[in-house]
């Protein structure tokens, strides 16, 4: 007498089957579990990081209120305490690090994209990427070894004396100051930027830019109208990235600033950071006003990233870029 397969099989698939189902059934809940708690993990740091911090500053915050925003006075010895310094030198370096570093990143990105041949791309994006990988003080102990006899010696006579009417480029060359940072800022967001950003423009389908090159278009034209446009809101976050990583830099930055509070339009100037300031002094404090103080920049630098991310996220909102193919722009 024949034996059916199918029937012997049966009793195993239908085992196999019940359980596919119980493993689904625990797996399931498990799983959304485990992502709600990660999730929630990460808010509830964020909050305690914020409480702290607040926490902290909360004996400065009562001591001089709102006003310790514009003051320009730091002075521990006598109680004198303001953040307006600290917030210029964050503002301008952190400003024109990003104005050179967003055009070369966008550049470097192009390049490894769109132009460079295939056989060197992955080697130049590797190491565009290590540039990452640096330490911190190991790029800020280049900064004083290197990089400041260049600033002091070539780089600021040669400013001063095509552009000194400029105030941007007035009073003596210094190898420690707001250029110095500026040009170890750029370093450090050069590859987050670029990086983010090649990876950007490698989702750009290709049958658009084909559709551009075959209807007449050059490859300037072609990346100026398809690839950048589809790329718009890519390239913000990347730039938001590598201002944040601008914003709180500290330890390079210390390095080669010049630690001086200062106020005043020349990059050739000394200055200091929010970050700067924090790293530099906190161990060093001698009051618990002092400490609340730094703790109240600390604050302030947090509300900055906050509103710095949260306008970004508006921003590409507002530029995601629709296709005819119905696809979005990056996001």
């Amino acid at each position: 007498m024949a034996v059916n397969p199918a029937s012997t099989a049966s009793p195993a698939l239908a085992l196999s089957k019940a359980r596919r189902r119980l493993a689904d059934r625990i797996g399931d809940p498990a799983l959304r579990t485990l992502t709600r708690l990660a999730s929630l993990a990460a808010i509830v740091l964020l909050a305690l990081i914020a409480y702290k911090v607040l926490s902290e500053a909360s004996e400065s915050f009562s001591r001089f209120g709102l006003g310790f925003v514009g003051s320009r006075s730091w002075d521990p010895l006598h109680e004198q305490m303001g953040a307006a310094d600290f917030l210029f030198g964050t503002a301008i370096t952190s400003f024109f690090a990003l104005l050179i570093a967003g055009p070369t990143s966008i550049a470097i990105a192009l390049f490894l994209t769109e132009l460079a041949p295939r056989r060197i791309r992955r080697p130049v994006a590797t190491l565009v990427e290590l540039i990452a990988a640096i330490p911190s003080v190991v790029l800020g102990l280049w900064g004083i070894l290197v990089l400041s006899p260049v600033v002091y010696k070539t780089l600021e006579p040669g400013l001063k004396s095509a552009f000194g009417w400029i105030p941007l480029f007035e009073g003596s060359p210094s190898p420690f100051g707001m250029l110095t940072a500026i040009l170890v800022l750029t370093i450090m967001a050069v590859p987050i930027i670029a990086a983010v950003t090649r990876e950007v423009f490698e989702t750009v389908p290709s049958e658009l830019k084909e559709g551009a090159l075959a209807l007449g278009a050059t490859r300037w034209e072609m990346v100026r109208m398809v690839i950048l446009p589809y790329s718009k809101s890519g390239i913000v976050g990347a730039t938001i990235l590598g201002l944040g990583r601008a914003l709180g830099e500290a330890i390079a930055v210390t390095m080669v600033i010049g630690h001086t509070p200062n106020i005043t339009a020349s990059l050739f100037s000394s200055g200091d950071t929010l970050a700067s300031r924090i790293a530099s002094s906190y161990q060093g404090a001698q009051s618990s006003l002092e400490i609340s103080s730094l703790a109240y920049l600390a604050a302030i630098l947090l509300v900055v990233a906050v509103v710095v991310n949260g306008g970004a996220r508006l921003i590409v909102r507002r530029s995601n870029i629709h296709f005819p193919s119905g696809q979005g722009a990056y996001r």
